[in-house]
């Protein structure tokens, strides 16, 4: 089964949708994902707020996928919450998206299979701080392991052209490499402007969409990088 017409054109409208909201945030918040987008005079959600596999009502295949960044001290549900970023940074070709629960024919878990199987471009939100999230596009479930309860991912090209599936380890590895530097800097940004406090530390203004984050010694120094 291939994606119809009204599908996949809705999947380019939400894609869309999140590339606007990426272009003037540095991060998104569920509070820029709950309101969804307009399609054809209908209000199309982005995520499920309570779940982290989302497909709306409208569509015929898997949407997004999310995962929360835990909060100090707070309950990690999911194995990938403490993995997901490591294996980015380490370079992995995939990284591991927990199932929904025990069920692995639960009807989210079913979703993540049938992405995999008709090779569907999903949108993943990334937490990179507690209620702050990466938003990484497109995104491929390239396995499904119900025994393990888990799927694995694969990032394609951020190229507005195409929503293919990276065919080889190579593509996926130029795929990684991007968005290990845009995770790097959006973690970073966030770390450096809530260690203070959200105000510059010059001016003492609160406006975090005016500040930026710098290194005051280059992350490359051999001595203290």
């Amino acid at each position: 089964m291939v994606e119809s017409s009204e599908d996949l054109a809705l999947r380019q409208a939400a894609f869309e949708q999140v590339r606007r909201l990426a272009e003037t945030r540095d991060q998104l918040t569920a509070a820029d994902l709950q309101p969804g987008f307009v399609f054809r005079g209908e209000r199309i959600p982005l995520i499920n707020p309570q779940r982290g596999i989302f497909k709306p009502r409208q569509m015929r295949f898997l949407l997004s996928v999310k995962t929360v960044f835990p909060r100090p001290g707070g309950r990690v549900w999911y194995d990938d919450q403490r993995q997901v970023h490591r294996q980015i940074f380490e370079g992995d070709d995939t990284v591991d998206y927990a199932f929904m629960g025990q069920n692995a024919d639960a009807a989210d878990n079913r979703w993540l299979r049938e992405a995999k199987e008709h090779q569907i471009p999903v949108i993943y939100f990334l937490g990179i701080a507690p209620g702050r999230y990466q938003a990484i596009l497109p995104t491929f479930i390239v396995g499904w392991d119900p025994l393990g309860l888990k799927s694995r991912m694969a990032f394609g090209v951020a190229d507005e052209a195409t929503l293919a599936a990276p065919e080889t380890a190579a593509e996926r590895r130029y795929a990684l490499r991007a968005v290990k530097q845009r995770l790097h800097q959006a973690s970073f940004r966030v770390a450096v402007i809530t260690a203070y406090d959200g105000r510059c530390a010059l001016s003492g203004l609160r406006e975090p969409l005016l500040l930026d984050a710098a290194h005051i010694i280059a992350d490359k120094n051999e001595l203290l990088g």
